[in-house]
């Protein structure tokens, strides 16, 4: 695109408001504050304000809250629910049975929030700060100095035609500059995946794997409230060779978040993510608690799941990886907010050290050694072979999880490999068709009825963002060998296959609009033909308080 970019200058840059980004900046002009000295710091955010993009269970581990801002409390931070009440259960067709709670889930002195809703409040602390927070605006495009560092990021440009070329309402990205560049861009950002494969970052650890995570919100009848309690739940919808699981979360205002994930490593391509999520809701042990009730808002994201032999190398010259795209979730626990706010801070007094020192060094090298100084890479390092035990299905998962946590106690003087997701979908034609049942509308819904409530938007006269490498290979591969799984593993009704009278067979058509960001597409693709980049800024859903 021809013209020059306006260049704004700062110490650091950060990209993504999500609890790590939001944690580094704070804690970069803390210690600012501090040592009586100027940083200047930016955030930039591709939703349309902060916390729109987010989504997540969640029960909060506050330790990383405790630790940035110890009085939260009093600050009015939007934590209002503490759990009440774990339980932890095996489902079957119709029945469900209590299991102990593993002691990872074990939820004491936790709480329930809208994660949303705290980087809205943690983003007002960052500005009370001095931060520059700008939501709307998506980094596109990472900016490399002469010595082939990283030197800050651009952000895309607005007002593009479908084909390329500038709109009446064009306008130019923005470059931002920067001495270190935080990527906190969540589960498999596009800019971090660029950087990865530039400097090779994962080439020591084994590959990342992945979840998918499909949420609603709903407003209850008062009377089956229980403001605090905790359920997960094993077993149906899912067979046993399916890793998976759900969630129940009572928050406050007779509000319940249910969920279900699912990891990315299923074999049937008929398999549909979103059906299995909507079907769970009709077992007998959980359809009560919404029978009067209000679906308000749904979402879906991907996680990451890989663990402690799947986090990459965290820095390179000029920025660092923070958050859930480095993986930092622990996958036993179901959290991963805490470890995120913790890398984000530990990111952050690298980064100021390095500033400080002023010496030419362009890698915050002390970053890692942080995080193995913290809770959060110990506490990866004893989960991490509970995952990837659950290769073996259900019940050999459950039982070497049991021994894993309660015999050998996260030391076991092994460690289990992963394997990559995409390559795990079988043809077609080892696979039988699953029958999912129609949506009902009040207990069960479809995707685009599902995709209105996520308040998802996009300006449709502009380029796509959902890349095909090859076009053919979408018939000739994807739909002839796996009966085009990227309709169904898709949350949002993306992908349709179709046939247009007069053309020599079928299509694939990609309904960009309706896209969630959830990153799927660019996961699961058998031959990884599907690349997921960031759309104009502001685009996308609209949680508003997921």
């Amino acid at each position: 695109m021809d013209g020059d970019r306006e260049a704004m200058e700062f110490d650091v840059v950060i990209v993504g408001a999500g609890p790590a980004g939001l944690s580094a900046a704070i804690r970069l002009k803390q210690l600012a504050r501090e040592a009586a000295r100027e940083v200047s710091v930016c955030v930039v955010e591709k939703g349309s304000e902060v916390g729109a993009h987010i989504l997540s269970g969640a029960v909060l581990d506050p330790r990383g809250l405790d630790r940035l801002i110890p009085d939260w409390k009093e600050r009015g931070a939007p934590v209002h629910t503490p759990v009440s009440g774990d339980r932890f259960a095996l489902l079957t067709r119709r029945r469900a049975f209590t299991l102990p709670t593993p002691p990872e889930m074990r939820n004491h002195g936790n709480y329930i929030i809208s994660l949303g809703n705290l980087c809205r409040w943690l983003a007002a602390e960052a500005e009370a700060l001095g931060v520059e927070v700008y939501p709307g605006f998506a980094a596109a495009e990472v900016l490399f100095g002469e010595d082939g560092a990283v030197a800050g990021i651009a952000t895309g440009d607005l007002g593009v035609n479908r084909d390329g070329t500038p709109g009446p309402n064009f306008q130019r990205g923005v470059e931002l500059h920067a001495r270190q560049t935080l990527f906190g861009e969540g589960c498999r950002g596009s800019l971090t995946k660029e950087l990865s494969a530039r400097f090779d970052l994962a080439g020591d650890s084994e590959p990342q794997t992945y979840g998918l995570g499909i949420k609603e919100l709903w407003e209850v009848d008062p009377a089956v409230h229980r403001r605090g309690s905790v359920l997960h739940t094993v077993g149906w919808p899912l067979d046993s060779a399916t890793y998976g699981g759900s969630f129940l979360y009572h928050l406050e205002d007779n509000q319940v978040a249910v969920g279900l994930v699912v990891g990315l490593d299923y074999h049937n391509p008929y398999f549909s993510p979103f059906e299995e999520f909507q079907r769970f809701k009709t077992h007998p042990a959980i359809a009560p608690v919404f029978e009067g009730g209000r679906r308000i808002a749904y979402g879906a994201r991907a996680l990451t799941e890989g663990g402690y032999q799947s986090v990459p190398r965290l820095t390179f010259p000029g920025g660092a990886l923070i958050g859930c795209g480095a993986g930092f979730m622990d996958v036993p626990k179901i959290k991963g907010i805490h470890n995120a706010m913790a890398s984000g801070m530990a990111a952050a007094e690298a980064v100021s050290d390095l500033l400080a020192a002023d010496g030419g060094a362009t890698e915050a090298a002390g970053y890692r050694a942080r995080l193995e100084a913290s809770w959060v890479l110990p506490e990866l390092r004893a989960a991490r072979n509970i995952r990837p035990g659950f290769r073996f299905g259900l019940w050999a998962g459950l039982l070497h999880a049991a021994v894993d946590t309660y015999i050998l106690r996260g030391r076991a003087p092994w460690t289990l490999k992963h394997h990559r997701d995409h390559e795990e979908t079988f043809p077609a034609k080892r696979c039988h068709a699953i029958d999912y049942p129609k949506p009902d509308g009040k207990l069960t819904f479809d995707r685009l009825s599902s995709v209105f409530i996520s308040n998802t938007n996009h300006e449709e006269n502009q380029p796509g963002h959902l890349r095909l490498g090859d076009e053919g290979r979408a018939i000739s591969v994807n739909y002839a060998q796996f009966a085009a799984p990227e309709t169904r593993y898709c949350p949002a009704g993306v992908y349709e296959v179709g046939e247009e009278e007069g053309a020599d067979g079928p299509r694939l058509q990609i309904n960009a609009q309706n896209c969630v960001h959830c990153k799927t597409c660019d996961i699961k693709d058998p031959t990884q033909n599907i690349t997921w980049v960031v759309p104009e800024g502001g685009g996308g859903p609209n949680y508003p308080n997921m």
